[in-house]
């Protein structure tokens, strides 16, 4: 918008629009108009995996209002619609396309899990021309801006995503060096861009490609696989997403090695958390035996209903504040017994007694 995105995003516009932010002005005159908000256009959604029986997935096109500021590969962004008139619902959902730039359109893939209401409303129900709310792209889950010459990308099931978005923004740079992209699904009628990747293996250009089914041939990523797959595998800088049984193998494989960096598409069970003491929501006035789950999933048994974004410990969209007791971050094992912190519940389980301001 230029000059007038300036003016628009100014105090004095501000201050004459007030009690009113002036995007609530602008979205009636044009829902594609913000001075400070991010939102976004449907342009299209393309079905990627419809089996009977099993959540459908699809890929949604999005063209952004200016302020968007792009983002890189890996990350992921907070999404948000309002399905029949209720209040806006926010999830989170990694980006599948190549690096973008301001205001460029980008892509996110996602299932339609039956209990969500984003994922099913944009799989199933939207069309081009609906609105929905976004965040700037976050996350740490990224590329380096120099790539090394051998990289891995290994992916399970929905997380194929973000390392989807490396492997097209590699090509995009057209990377020079080696890719091995090792991909886990559950049969090939699931595979998630399976037409494009089809290409990439008929294609080659450096890029190895190995698409698998759990539980046929080689056990499940050990490290016996790896090596035969990539002759020195620990030293190979690592990226990979997935399930969370995918990414301990993994962890367990690269022991030792600082060339792994994961992100998990849903955080691992918990183990060795104590399941003594209970675990006290004051504001609520809620108090439950400690089963030894992470905060939010013993909050959803005492039927509360916090609010959460990507229930992996990314978003930080379920926040609270601790205020007695230790806690463990289910994905990195750190315990904290700092009184009065925040927490993110959905990957923090209570070591003991705890209370927490839900």
């Amino acid at each position: 918008m230029g000059l007038t995105g300036t003016v628009l995003r100014s105090r004095a516009v501000a201050a004459l629009t007030s009690p009113q932010r002036v995007d609530r002005y602008l979205e009636q005159v044009n829902p594609m108009w913000a001075a400070h908000e991010v939102r976004a256009r449907v342009v299209e959604v393309h079905r990627e995996v419809d089996v009977p029986g099993h959540p459908p997935v699809a890929t949604i096109t999005l063209e952004p209002t200016s302020t968007w500021r792009g983002h890189r590969a890996g990350q992921h962004v907070q999404l948000g619609v309002e399905v029949d008139g209720s209040r806006r619902t926010t999830r989170v959902f990694t980006i599948s396309s190549p690096d973008s730039r301001a205001g460029e359109r980008f892509t996110v893939t996602l299932r339609a899990n039956p209990a969500g209401v984003v994922s099913r409303f944009l799989v199933e129900r939207s069309a081009p021309g609906t609105m929905v709310h976004l965040s700037q792209a976050e996350g740490e889950f990224v590329l380096p801006d120099r790539v090394p010459e051998h990289v891995l990308l290994v992916s399970g099931g929905s997380g194929i995503t973000p390392v989807m978005s490396m492997l097209r923004s590699l090509q995009r740079r057209t990377h020079r060096g080696r890719v091995t992209f090792v991909h886990y699904a559950r049969g090939p009628e699931h595979q998630i861009f399976a037409a494009e990747l089809a290409e990439v293996r008929r294609s080659g250009h450096g890029i190895d490609l190995h698409l698998l089914h759990p539980g046929l041939g080689d056990p499940y990523l050990s490290p016996a696989f790896l090596e035969r797959l990539v002759p020195g595998y620990r030293e190979v800088p690592t990226w990979a997403c997935g399930p969370a049984p995918m990414i301990e193998s993994l962890r367990a494989a690269y022991e030792g090695s600082d060339q792994l960096r994961v992100e998990y598409f849903r955080p691992p069970r918990t183990s060795g958390t104590s399941p003594e003491g209970d675990v006290a929501f004051t504001r609520s006035g809620v108090r439950t035996r400690n089963s030894g789950e992470p905060i939010l999933e013993q909050a959803e048994a005492a039927g509360l209903a916090p609010e959460f974004g990507c229930r992996m410990g990314i978003c930080f969209s379920c926040t609270k504040t601790k205020t007695d007791g230790t806690v463990r971050n289910v994905l990195t094992g750190e315990e904290s017994s700092l009184p009065d912190e925040e927490v993110r519940i959905c990957v923090s389980a209570p070591l003991g007694d705890c209370s927490v301001e839900l």
